[in-house]
């Protein structure tokens, strides 16, 4: 390889180095809870809103949501 092609080699792994060494360390380590999450809910005697087109809600009630099922994992012999 010519001088040329070390060169950019050296100055790309100096870059990286750098990169790694000056990248901003998180402040809060603790993992996420639930209560910081917005998920949909469900909660008996709550309002079921009946709109018409398009529209943003923040704080849906999911009164049904598909037909959730747990499959087996399916396993193959090999036929030996």
């Amino acid at each position: 390889m010519d001088p040329v092609t070390w060169i950019y080699i050296i100055v790309m792994v100096i870059a990286l180095i750098l990169s790694v060494a000056l990248a901003p360390k998180p402040k809060n380590a603790k993992p996420p809870a639930l209560s910081d999450f917005d998920v949909p809910t469900v909660e008996d005697g709550r309002e079921v809103m009946d709109f018409g087109g398009t529209v943003w809600i923040d704080d849906p009630n999911i009164t049904w949501y598909g037909d959730l099922k747990v499959y087996p994992p399916i396993q193959t012999s090999s036929g030996k």
